[in-house]
């Protein structure tokens, strides 16, 4: 396990990263939700990632305030990833720690976090089952190759 601190972000990562566009609704996020069983898509505008959705972005649109009137189902699933996407996100690097990757988690209660390059362009998404397969390799002495 101690090789763990040393696994940098890149060995683990996945690369092929399924993205959403901003004009994808609500009703194509759940439905890619349920048959991808991811927790967050980056969402892209012409290549560019300007947000990232999640599931809890989405189930927060059915959450009612105190004294507000619930708006209809079938309005609700007509808002778009740009309506309710994280404008400002936490994203890494591909050489980042994975030791740090795991700080940013648990402080931030994230499931996944995207990965950019220096020209801030996706080049995958590290998950929590990315970190714990990098755990249970640490544990057995084993290093992944790329």
């Amino acid at each position: 396990m101690h090789q763990f601190p040393e696994q940098i972000v890149d060995r683990y990562m996945t690369r092929n990263v399924k993205t959403v566009s901003c004009d994808a609704t609500m009703g194509e996020l759940n439905d890619l939700f349920a048959s991808d069983d991811f927790n967050a898509y980056p969402v892209v505008d012409q290549l560019e990632v300007v947000g990232l959705v999640t599931k809890f972005d989405i189930l927060k649109c059915f959450a009612l305030a105190l004294g507000s009137m619930a708006p209809r189902y079938d309005e609700l699933m007509k808002r778009t990833a740009s309506d309710v996407m994280i404008h400002e996100f936490i994203y890494v690097g591909a050489t980042t720690k994975l030791a740090r990757v795991l700080q940013l988690m648990i402080e931030h209660q994230l499931r996944s976090i995207p990965v950019m390059d220096a020209d801030q362009r996706l080049v995958g998404i590290i998950s929590r089952e990315n970190i714990m397969q990098a755990m249970r390799d640490c544990m057995r002495g084993e290093k992944r190759t790329l």
